[in-house]
């Protein structure tokens, strides 16, 4: 009997976790990845609703929680570091600015790395630079390793998905959310807390600190923009931009941009994928490559786990074409609902004017007083996703997965 082989491009989250189900469901996996390794950098990432479910059924949960960033709550302060608002951490599956479990993407991409190294072949420092979608196989072709056959092929890629593009050459994915995110690791003070504090600044601009469990600070500077390619620059033109462009913010802006020089750096352009359909032939996408709701959204790697598990659930008992119709039609609505960012996101939190910026705090100082926290309000729709907005199925195992 033939059993089932997929490629899977992507060593992230969302790639090992189709590996995971896949294997589970008697299926033959290969993840390739274009890194050399495994990368444990990353910044702070929420496992919220269904997302958090998956890893119950992954049996990870715990594995989680015992590494989680130990994030006691959000609190936003003003430019000389004294504290507008503070909301404690979520108590459910769901809620809060912080989650119940905030963990590093890094370490939750090796805890299910980790679960998979016994049935799954990883093949790092190569990536896919040729699809030949056929009718009964997929010809891979990789920037280094000899040509390959498979079954299937996954795409668990980023926002700007490379491989994507080969399947999908004519389609503008990116929806670009006109806001830039560098994110960097300093060193921890005696004065830094377990919250996760937020200053935002006039012209667009915020600020960042968030705890991690390695002893460092995850630290971001923010900033509104409808220039394009900023992304491209290397980092010692990147470096000028942020000094410039943070060089009037005050609390922790003076800190992390002493910093630059040395620490490590991560530049982004935020955005959303938006793709009117996941799959073509033979090739399906999932996580950020086909559905990405942007760290605003806290909703990215909910979608990940989930789309990850229902994915391969559908392959597990449909052929390939109607497994891929199903599955769209499982998490089309749930993607939608993660995708509708609160109105005015991301410049609701990022004001330009200082008029602005002055009425931000007024509401968040609301919003953060006792009498605001009993009756729900207006924090608790802000910082709650719709990470429950899935009824996840059930698919039977041939044999108990681990």
């Amino acid at each position: 009997m033939h059993t089932p082989t997929v490629l899977i491009s992507g060593a992230s989250i969302a790639g090992p976790a189709v590996a995971y189900w896949l294997n589970a469901h008697g299926w033959r996996t290969t993840v390739v990845e274009r890194f050399d390794e495994l990368r444990d950098d990353g910044q702070n990432i929420d496992v919220r609703g269904a997302g958090r479910e998956v890893s119950r059924r992954m049996g990870i949960e715990d594995d989680i929680r015992a590494a989680t960033t130990g994030e006691k709550g959000t609190e936003f302060v003003d430019a000389d570091g004294r504290p507008l608002a503070r909301f404690a951490a979520g108590t459910s599956d769901s809620g809060g600015a912080t989650a119940e479990l905030e963990i590093l993407r890094g370490q939750l991409s090796r805890i299910i790395v980790d679960r998979t190294r016994g049935e799954t072949e990883y093949v790092f420092g190569d990536q896919i630079v040729a699809l030949e979608d056929g009718e009964n196989e997929v010809t891979v072709r990789f920037a280094h390793g000899a040509a390959r056959t498979f079954d299937l092929v996954i795409i668990a890629e980023g926002l700007r998905s490379r491989t994507r593009a080969l399947v999908f050459p004519d389609r503008d994915a990116v929806h670009e959310l006109d806001f830039y995110t560098a994110y960097s690791t300093i060193p921890r003070t005696p004065a830094d807390t377990d919250l996760w504090r937020w200053h935002s600044a006039a012209r667009g601009r915020s600020v960042t600190l968030r705890p991690d469990n390695l002893g460092t600070i995850r630290a971001t500077l923010s900033f509104l923009s409808e220039v394009r390619g900023l992304e491209e620059l290397d980092r010692d033109s990147l470096t000028t931009v942020l000094r410039r462009t943070f060089a009037d913010v005050g609390w922790a802006a003076p800190r992390i941009l002493d910093a630059l020089d040395d620490a490590p750096l991560y530049f982004d352009a935020v955005g959303q994928t938006r793709m009117p359909s996941w799959s073509s032939g033979r090739v399906a996408l999932v996580g950020d490559a086909a559905y990405c709701s942007s760290p605003i959204s806290g909703m990215s790697t909910s979608l990940a786990l989930t789309g990850a598990y229902v994915l391969a659930g559908e392959l597990s008992a449909h052929p390939h074409t109607a497994a891929f119709r199903r599955y769209e039609t499982l998490m089309r609505p749930y993607v939608d609902q993660a995708q509708k960012l609160p109105p005015g996101t991301p410049r609701v939190a990022n004001p330009r004017s200082r008029a602005g910026l002055a009425t931000m705090n007024t509401v968040l100082r609301i919003a953060g007083t006792p009498t605001a926290a009993r009756l729900g309000g207006l924090a608790s729709r802000w910082f709650t996703p719709p990470a429950d907005a899935i009824d996840l199925p059930t698919y039977p195992l041939p044999r108990a997965a681990h």
